[in-house]
Order: structure tokens, then sequence, then C-alpha cells
């Protein structure tokens, strides 16, 4: 993967050392509330990732707030990560690359795309959807349009999941960006609607279209990046390894490695075989109309 010259995006801010502030609600990627079964399986999960106590991810997840924390970041924008910060350097770029794909992206379709905020954090940081935290991995907050990740992830992504590449950690920036674009599409807002008016199962099957679609999205840029942005040039052996970074991240195969055996009604992500199809389909069409999860009976 080739980012000779690549622009960086101003969009990002360090965040690393302080503390953010913190409001109800649990901080997992897609939102919800309460713990159920699909919880439980991300906590056994991030367990055997993250090699910590699974009762630790659980008290995070029913956090359901206290009020605020004190707001211990300085006033105004956070700061810019440092010059010589070569991962910072590597996830400015991505996210350039997002902008610049999803601003034509929209403007087809005659809209507006407005790009989130990036916040590298470390450790654990308070965000308007909980308090974020490096176990959950990289995460999209609807509530504040804000993607988060503590850079430690990638030594995860590439030590435990077996996903290494340059690679496979744009894909993980792209699959968070494109919640952004489901949220300004209007598809978080539905989803969530739905879900009040639905079961456990009905939650997490939506879950489920939730991020096939995201990983649709990834595939849409992945495609589209490669002629709207310089400098930036997938090379052979690329497209391999985001796929290989989908397949490890499939429910199916998360829970086999971390609890020794498959839930399918639990499943909030998809099976490794969904998600490498539907970034496939993105990547193959470059259409994000291609990507509707929500109406395709066969994900």
């Amino acid at each position: 993967m080739r980012m000779d010259g690549q622009d960086e995006s101003s969009n990002v801010e360090d965040v690393r050392g302080m503390s953010g502030r913190r409001g109800g609600g649990i901080g997992f990627p897609i939102g919800g509330r309460g713990i159920g079964i699909g919880t439980v399986a991300v906590a056994l999960i991030a367990g055997w990732i993250f090699g910590i106590n699974p009762l630790t991810i659980l008290g995070m997840a029913g956090d359901g707030g206290g009020g605020e924390v004190v707001q211990r970041a300085p006033e105004g924008p956070a700061p810019a990560p440092p010059a010589g910060d070569a991962q910072a350097k590597f996830v400015s770029q991505v996210l350039r690359s997002t902008e610049v794909v999803w601003t034509q992206a929209f403007a087809e379709s005659g809209k507006t795309y407005q790009p989130p905020k990036l916040k590298l954090f470390s450790g654990s940081y308070g965000t308007a959807c909980g308090q974020g935290q490096a176990a959950m991995g990289p995460f999209y907050c609807p509530n504040d349009g804000g993607v988060y990740i503590d850079l430690g992830f990638y030594r995860t992504l590439e030590q435990k999941l077996n996903s290494p590449g340059e690679f496979a950690k744009a894909y993980v920036i792209a699959h968070e960006v494109a919640h952004h674009v489901q949220n300004q599409l209007g598809v978080m807002k539905r989803v969530d609607q739905m879900r009040q008016r639905g079961s456990e199962a009905q939650s997490n099957a939506l879950s489920v279209r939730v991020e096939l679609q995201a990983d649709c999205f990834a595939g849409v840029w992945a495609k589209r990046s490669q002629s709207v942005e310089k400098g930036w040039r997938l090379e052979a052996g690329d497209i391999e390894a985001g796929l290989n970074a989908a397949s490890q991240i499939g429910d199916d195969n998360l829970q086999k490695r971390g609890q020794g055996m498959v839930v399918p009604e639990s499943f909030t992500h998809g099976s490794s075989a969904q998600r490498v199809g539907w970034f496939k389909r993105g990547f193959e069409t470059g259409d994000p109309d291609r990507c509707n999860t929500f109406e395709s009976r066969d994900l």
C-alpha cells in the first residue's frame, strides 16, 4: 500500500492522556443499552483478545452513567498529533482519503458530507456514548460524531488477530468512518427506532446489518480511493489483507476462538463469510447504493 505524498486530515485530535467527559449509556461501537447475551459474548471475546477479566468489560458495559465526570481536557479543540508520530500520520492520511471519497460520493447524490473528528486516545476516554475503553477496540460514537482509536489496537490486530499489513489497519479506520456515513444518511436513527420496538434478538440482527453495510462502505472507499486521491495506490496483497481482517473479526471466528463455541443468535457484527462478502461487494462495485443490507434477504 503506497501513500506517496498523501495529504493528511486536519480532523485528527490527540487526546492521549486526557480524560474527556462521560454521559450515560455504554461505550460499545454501535450503541445500545443494558447487558444481554450479545454484550456477554463481546465481554468474553474481549477477555480473550486483550487478556483482561471479562467481568471488567461487563462492568464498563453496565455503566449507566452517573452524570458528568470532570473534564480535564483543555478548552477548545484538542491538539493535533506530534509531527514525528508515524502511526498518527498514517491514520491521518487514511482519514483524509475517506474525506475525499465520501465528499465526492455525497456530492453525486446532491448531499454534503461533514467529516468526523478522529480522536487518538490511550486506555480510556469519555465520550457522548459513555466511557470508551481500549479493550473495546476502535469505535464510532453517533452522539458526538467521533471516531475513537487507541493505536495499541494495531498490535492486537497483527499479533492476536493475525491481520498484519498497512491495508488491514486502513480498513479498520474506513469501517468506523463508514458508521459516520451511516449516521449522516440517517441509518443510525432509523435503526435505533426499530430497536426500541423489537426484541433483543431482533436488535442483534439489526446490528449485524449495520455492521455489514459498514463493511460494504469500507469496500466502496477502497475502490474509489485509488482514483480520487493523489499518491494513494493499492498493491498486490492489499485487498487480501483487508479481506483477512474482515474475516478475523467475524462473530463466528471470534466466538469460536474466545469462548469455544458459536452462538449465532448473539451475533452483532456478522459472520466472517458475511463480512468478507459485503466488503467485496463494495470494492467490486464502488457503489454505495449496492450496500443496502437492510433490504437484502440473503446476507
